[in-house]
């Protein structure tokens, strides 16, 4: 039985065999409540930046991009992710390529009840289990870097996506500043981030926070102050 907590879990499931998607998918809906599915790793790209989920797992090869080029592109800016990844077999060039990214498993195709659930239990404790995700802003409150969800007095403020990726760049990095080049890479990928923007961006965020902890180094960029 999982419990109740563990059930929100975001998970993400890429395959592009449509008749080993669609069993998965039924598996994982019967435990979670948040699955979503991508035919093929492009999607998959499209899907995290979308949903941001928790977990993903994904087959390796794939017509295009395979699986642990998708996540490699992932890694460049998101480190929390949990990936597993499935293969049809054991081949030992892809183990190695996937030594650096930081994968829960590496599982070999077909996949079991008993393989599987122990795995998504361990991700789902690792999500909503871990006082480490918990960046603290003040003594009743904090960020949760992997349920994206602020805190302050036992109470959740509802944050834009900006404002999540954006405080997760922050507080992941909350030893040093972050720089104006890494919040444009971060937050807007391609897109040009104006000084407004940015601006805006923090002061709506600074109104949600208990205390002000974001500070500006000009022409530098932000860091944030924690408990």
């Amino acid at each position: 039985m999982l419990k109740q907590k563990y059930k929100k879990l975001k998970i993400l499931y890429i395959e592009d065999e449509e008749n080993i998607r669609v069993n998965a998918i039924s598996y994982l809906k019967r435990l979670f409540d948040n699955v979503y599915e991508a035919k093929d790793a492009f999607e998959g790209l499209t899907k995290i930046e979308k949903y941001d989920p928790h977990l993903v797992i994904s087959d390796i090869k794939m017509p295009k991009l395979n699986g642990l080029d998708m996540i490699r592109k992932v890694r460049q800016h998101n480190k929390n992710i949990q990936f597993i990844v499935l293969s049809a077999f054991t081949d030992t060039k892809y183990l190695l390529d996937a030594i650096d990214l930081h994968l829960v498993k590496y599982l070999t195709k077909p996949i079991k009840h008993e393989t599987i659930f122990p795995l998504l239990l361990q991700c789902a404790k690792s999500v909503f289990e871990n006082e480490n995700n918990r960046k603290y802003i003040t003594k009743d409150s904090y960020f949760d870097i992997m349920t994206s969800e602020l805190n302050v007095k036992e109470k959740i403020i509802k944050l834009t996506k900006n404002e999540i990726s954006f405080l997760k760049l922050l507080c992941e990095n909350s030893s040093r500043t972050v720089t104006y080049e890494q919040i444009q890479n971060y937050i807007w990928y391609d897109e040009y981030m104006s000084e407004n923007a940015i601006r805006l961006l923090v002061r709506d965020l600074r109104k949600k926070l208990p205390i002000n902890c974001i500070k500006n180094l000009s022409k530098i960029g932000y860091k944030i102050e924690l408990f």
